[in-house]
């Protein structure tokens, strides 16, 4: 997460941008390479074999995740005992899931920036219009195109990579971004996503690691120990309030109990 690839990340923003822009026609005619006209539909979204591709896509980020979900668990039980992995690395995890493909992805952009869907536009027998990526007037309602989620989830996995040891970094990188293409890839060969819908979820995503990652390492005003003790400072006083709820809760009862 070094500024080359900020650079790199920014100038495939700005060809991506332009292209699409300038030539929108674009998204539809990859999308068509997928489309049967016979059909009336994208066959391979029929596919079992690749529907559980699809699925397990997902399956495969849950699994790099929840081993720093649960390390967070197990600090909020025991707060004072230490975390099982690097507090940073439990912070940058997973607050660069919640914010990226959840706040900003799915909640924030999937919401708002009304673009259909390919299987919805009147090119491939649907009713809505096709609007180019940068036009956020088209007509759907909610859970729309741009950017493409699930995507975002799988180019998610550019922040487990990067804290992968140096001489695996590189590696880890492209394993992460061939993820979300792959996974990119999938959806637009169902016609559920253009593909400027995926360019942009991995460039949106890996900008908010970037970013993520920049403030909790590379300034160096945050340790690990940091992190422990700011759950510790929220956590227990939290516990001792349970714990005086549940005292004051059992005395009621045998109170309640007691025979006049």
């Amino acid at each position: 997460m070094n500024r080359t690839g900020l650079v790199i990340a920014l100038a495939v923003a700005v060809v991506a941008g332009l292209v699409f822009a300038l030539q929108p026609e674009l998204d539809v005619a990859i999308s068509r390479w997928f489309y049967d006209p016979a059909k009336q539909d994208f066959p391979l979204r029929f596919e079992r074999q690749l529907t559980f591709l699809r699925h397990a896509s997902m399956w495969v980020i849950t699994a790099i995740a929840a081993p720093f979900g649960i390390a967070l668990v197990l600090k909020l039980l025991l707060p004072l005992r230490p975390m099982v992995i690097p507090g940073r690395a439990v912070l940058f995890v997973l607050a660069t899931l919640a914010v990226g493909p959840g706040l900003f992805v799915n909640v924030t952009m999937k919401e708002h920036w009304s673009r259909s869907r390919p299987i919805d536009i009147p090119q491939f027998n649907g009713q809505e219009p096709f609007v180019p990526w940068w036009d956020p007037r088209g007509v759907c309602e909610k859970n729309c195109s741009f950017p493409a989620g699930e995507s975002s989830g799988a180019f998610w996995t550019l922040a487990p990579a990067a804290l992968a040891p140096p001489h695996w970094r590189a590696l880890a990188y492209a394993g992460a971004i061939a993820f979300g293409s792959a996974v990119g890839a999938l959806r637009i060969a169902f016609g559920g996503h253009f593909s400027s819908d995926v360019v942009f979820a991995g460039i949106f995503i890996f900008l908010i690691v970037w970013i993520a990652h920049g403030l909790i390492y590379r300034r160096g005003r945050l340790s690990d120990a940091d992190v422990d003790r700011a759950i510790e400072w929220i956590t227990l006083p939290v516990q001792a309030a349970v714990r005086r709820l549940a005292s004051a809760f059992r005395r009621d009862q045998r109170q309640g109990g007691e025979t006049p």
